[in-house]
């Protein structure tokens, strides 16, 4: 670099290009720093592990050496082109000598540099540990309690209680109704109304045609035929004939209403001592359903009447005869005849005519009937029975029962367990730096001569 600064400046540099060369050689100088930096900082793994400075200590002197050398460099480049610029102005101006042109270009040198990595493993480490183990061990023991038993006595207990009886009564009940009955009135009315009457006119026309006579001759043949013959037989049919009819219906309502009913005798069980006693017949409070009711309806009454129908049967039955067969031949001639062509209009006539008109009437007659109601009244009577009572007493009696019982203890127990732990060494790792500088090469420039 300073051999570069010195060539610069004995070919005879003007002092502004001198300061241009040193500023551009300074802005080289500080890029090689900035890429040198970043890659300081990507491998510092380096620089912490091989000396006991700081990334931050060894940066700073990189930098102000390099600083340093640049300055002093820069400096002394731009003196040189000052100084010949007064003492060398003459022969310039006397005589041209060679130019030249600086080229800067970019050099990596290589190093080998020893770094170390982190690496972890885990240590495990023996350790005696005393931990509480359950032992479990079985104990006889008794267990003392009370026990009720049940003591039954039976007796037996006046009960007087009022029934309703009931008592049947018939009265008559006026059902009498309304009958409907529809009565027929047949009248006539007249009616006009007009018809199209065909008139038919006949006239005659002639018409020739050629029609073919025939010539019979008669000849017999033998003809066998099947005929059916009619059987009658007569078979019994069933013909109802029958009529509609009044009849009275029982029917019996749905809604049912709370009352005393008869309870018939019955055997219960008493769910607590289980003795089976016969319940007595009476009234007991129960769904009452309402007595049914008497309904007139119309119902159909057959009446199957046995008729006798005659049925006709077909029996086959083969027949021989001889019949007499006519061979016609047919024979041409011309025959003229007259021919009635009717012809047909129609003409408009009013007629009268009388249409029957039946009307229905209704008439409304009263039918009287009697129909016997019971009617039930509850008569009061007191009644007296004997009923057994069963009282239960509990007698409290102790009982003793062996129990076995599982008994737990913590017994200490010594053991030897595995206690991990981390430890961090370092390893060596060599990789090669490549460290940026910047070199200047002086190239010649053909330049015409002064006095030329």
């Amino acid at each position: 670099m300073e051999i570069a600064l010195a060539a610069g400046c004995s070919d005879g540099l003007s002092g502004r290009a001198g300061w241009r060369v040193a500023s551009e050689f300074f802005q080289v100088q500080s890029f090689a720093l900035r890429a040198f930096v970043r890659k300081i900082q990507v491998r510092g793994e380096a620089h912490r592990g091989g000396s006991n400075e700081s990334l931050a200590d060894l940066l700073k002197k990189i930098l102000l050496g390099c600083f340093m050398k640049s300055f002093f460099g820069a400096l002394s480049l731009a003196l040189s082109g000052a100084v010949p610029m007064i003492a060398a102005a003459p022969v310039h101006a006397q005589c041209c000598g060679q130019t030249y042109r600086l080229e800067y270009q970019t050099v990596y040198d290589e190093q080998q540099v020893t770094a170390y990595r982190l690496e972890s493993e885990t240590v495990y480490d023996q350790m005696q540990v005393t931990r509480k183990v359950p032992m479990w061990e079985t104990e006889q023991r008794e267990r003392r309690y009370m026990v009720s038993k049940p003591v039954q006595e039976t007796s037996v207990r006046e009960e007087r209680y009022t029934v309703q009886r009931p008592v049947m009564e018939t009265q008559m009940r006026d059902s009498s109704y309304d009958r409907v009955r529809m009565v027929a009135e047949t009248g006539v009315r007249e009616e006009r109304y007009q018809v199209q009457r065909p008139v038919f006119e006949t006239a005659e026309r002639e018409e020739r045609y050629t029609v073919m006579r025939p010539v019979t001759e008669t000849v017999e043949q033998e003809r066998r035929y099947t005929v059916m013959q009619p059987v009658v037989r007569y078979e019994t049919r069933y013909v109802d004939q029958g009529c509609y009819q009044d009849q009275v219906v029982c029917v019996q309502p749905t809604d049912a209403r709370r009352g005393l009913t008869w309870a018939p005798p019955a055997q219960r069980v008493d769910p607590f001592t289980g003795v089976v006693h016969v319940q007595r017949p009476g009234l007991v409070w129960a769904n009452v359903q309402a007595p049914p009711q008497q309904v007139v309806q119309r119902v159909w009454k057959p009446n199957l009447v046995a008729q006798q129908y005659p049925v006709t049967q077909y029996c086959p039955q083969e027949v021989v005869q001889k019949v007499p067969v006519q061979v016609c031949k047919q024979v041409a001639e011309e025959v003229v005849r007259k021919v009635p062509v009717q012809t047909c209009r129609y003409v408009t006539e009013e007629q009268v005519r009388q249409i029957p008109v039946t009307t229905y009437k209704q008439v409304v007659e009263r039918v009287q009937q009697q129909t016997p109601v019971q009617v039930c009244k509850m008569v009061t009577e007191e009644r007296v029975r004997h009923i057994p009572v069963t009282t239960c007493k509990w007698v409290q009696e102790e009982h003793v029962e062996p129990l076995q019982v599982r008994v737990c203890k913590m017994v200490d127990q010594q053991e030897t367990v595995q206690v991990p732990r981390t430890v961090c060494k370092k390893v060596p790792v060599n990789y090669t730096v490549r460290t940026p500088r910047t070199i200047v090469m002086k190239i010649p420039i053909e330049t015409p001569c002064c006095g030329g």
